[in-house]
């Protein structure tokens, strides 16, 4: 075999066909992920883990089915309300919001902002 050119990750010869560009699996695994990491992230893996965070989020503090909860406290875990999967309006003209099974109400209690945090029921689907 001879010389074809060096690894675009390490950078060692390469030995070989002619159009190789990497020594191993490793190194060419390397260099994407290094590639990857450069390019801005895109759209939908934004959207995606901030709707994977809110739903850990919400699961966390909704232990018991309905629960309130301060605005500040999911705020500090990285929960952004501005992310959700669909919303349901109940008969009192409330919209909650949900990212997937577990929802939320935004309200206002003596000038402090705060969440109803709910699970997703039967009932709602049914209207």
């Amino acid at each position: 075999m001879r010389f074809q050119g060096t690894c675009l990750h390490c950078e060692k010869e390469l030995l070989g066909r002619t159009d190789k560009k990497f020594c191993d699996p490793q190194c060419k695994s390397a260099f994407h992920y290094e590639q990857a990491k450069e390019q801005p992230e895109r759209f939908f893996n934004k959207v995606d883990n901030q709707l994977k965070l809110n739903r850990k989020i919400l699961k966390e503090y909704n232990k018991g089915g309905k629960v309130t909860v301060r605005a500040e406290i999911l705020k500090a875990k990285g929960f952004d309300p501005n992310y959700f999967t669909h919303y349901w309006k109940n008969k009192k003209g409330q919209v909650y919001l949900f990212v997937y099974e577990y929802g939320f109400l935004k309200t206002n209690e003596r000038n402090i902002e705060k969440y109803v945090l709910v699970i997703w029921q039967d009932y709602m689907t049914k209207q």
